[in-house]
């Protein structure tokens, strides 16, 4: 059997791949070494924000994010998706004057926002604590839930002729990839779309792994309207280095309040951290007090797969032929990966991408260039 692309990874960027790249017509083999959706995306919180740290930021979340909405439009109840939008809380004047700058940059490109007093702010979401200052309300951000999502994608490119098979890739080698039981693969293409575990594959790459803590709470219906979340947490988002915590707080449809988040680079170990974990539960308590009276009842940790400058790799690998990426999209990876199957799809295709695709190409970084063996 000829295989077109072999995509290597079926958590939510691979499945989601697959399914584009099955609709352009190519026979595409997905290889995944545990359950599907099982690595970060069943570790993420699953929101879809439009994020505007940067104009390619902005461009790729927006796309992603209507290319979601038309994706649930049929029935939202199969992707668990809730369109609870982000809250964006500001505690201070200054973080006030972040989100009207927000709001100005949001609305600029025709994402509908509303900048909230604080009045407005607690009339929203009265759990808050007194004495914030007001915030920017995203009403077309949603959730859903990943592994379920990622399923359902696959579910399709395979109703599409893709294929599903299990085993662990040990090599990238030319003309395919080569398995840890020893045997090999052969494929037109092959598309890296497994996260931080690209890593141990292509060791060049501009990726680091950071781990991050996420806490689900017994059902407490009704507790928060909308996905919460500071403004500090883009500071937090964007660290260099160091152990972070900030504020997200989300409302699942099942009634379940997921906690976060904690970044932490270049940490592997999947082990629950007491010391990190303690410190960004009493960071959402500092927010949200009734927190402290809840049931948790599962903490997990997961690892993102963040790029040195922010953004995604999408595209083809520049020094080893027919290698192609789909990584490095950090804790955007549910939010964007519509669209990064979209522009992966096209390029592969030969079809013109619908945003730009040049910020997101992997020759951007000097190191890629180079030959390797």
């Amino acid at each position: 059997m000829t295989i077109d692309v072999l995509v290597i990874g079926a958590g939510m960027i691979g499945a989601a791949c697959a399914d584009a790249l099955a609709a352009e017509g190519l026979a595409v083999t997905v290889i995944e070494r545990e359950a599907i959706g099982s690595g970060a995306t069943a570790a993420g919180m699953g929101h879809l924000v439009v994020m505007d740290d940067n104009p390619a930021e902005l461009a790729l979340t927006a796309y992603s994010v209507a290319l979601w909405r038309q994706l649930v439009a049929l029935d939202p109840k199969l992707h668990e998706y809730s369109c609870c939008g982000t809250l964006w809380i500001a505690a201070d004047d200054e973080e006030l004057a972040v989100a009207r700058e927000k709001q100005r940059t949001l609305s600029e490109h025709g994402i509908a926002c509303e900048l909230l007093d604080a009045a407005s702010l607690y009339a929203h979401e009265p759990q808050l604590r007194p004495g914030l200052r007001g915030g920017l309300r995203v009403g077309a951000d949603a959730v859903v839930y990943p592994p379920k999502s990622a399923a359902l994608l696959l579910a399709r490119a395979q109703s599409r002729g893709a294929k599903l098979r299990s085993g662990q890739v040990s090599a990238v080698i030319e003309g395919g990839v080569l398995l840890a039981d020893g045997s090999a693969i052969h494929a037109g293409k092959v598309l890296v779309a497994n996260g931080s575990a690209s890593l141990q594959l292509l060791p060049e790459l501009p990726v680091r792994p950071k781990k991050g803590h996420i806490v689900i709470t017994d059902r407490y219906p009704g507790t928060i309207n909308h996905q919460l979340v500071e403004l500090g947490y883009i500071k937090s988002a964007h660290a260099a280095d160091g152990d972070s915590v900030a504020f997200n707080l989300q409302p699942r449809p099942t009634g379940q309040l997921l906690i976060g988040s904690s970044r932490q680079f270049d940490v592997t170990d999947k082990t629950v951290e007491p010391a990190i974990l303690a410190r960004m539960l009493a960071h959402a308590a500092s927010f949200v007090p009734a927190l402290t009276n809840l049931h948790v009842l599962r903490c997990w940790t997961g690892l993102r797969a963040a790029s040195s400058d922010g953004l995604p790799l999408i595209g083809p690998h520049p020094s080893r032929p027919n290698v192609w990426l789909a990584t490095g999209h950090e804790g955007l990876g549910i939010t964007t990966s519509l669209a990064t199957a979209q522009l992966l799809s096209a390029q592969i295709a030969g079809r013109q991408t619908e945003i730009p695709i040049t910020p997101y190409l992997p020759a951007r970084f000097e190191q890629l260039g180079k030959q390797y063996g």
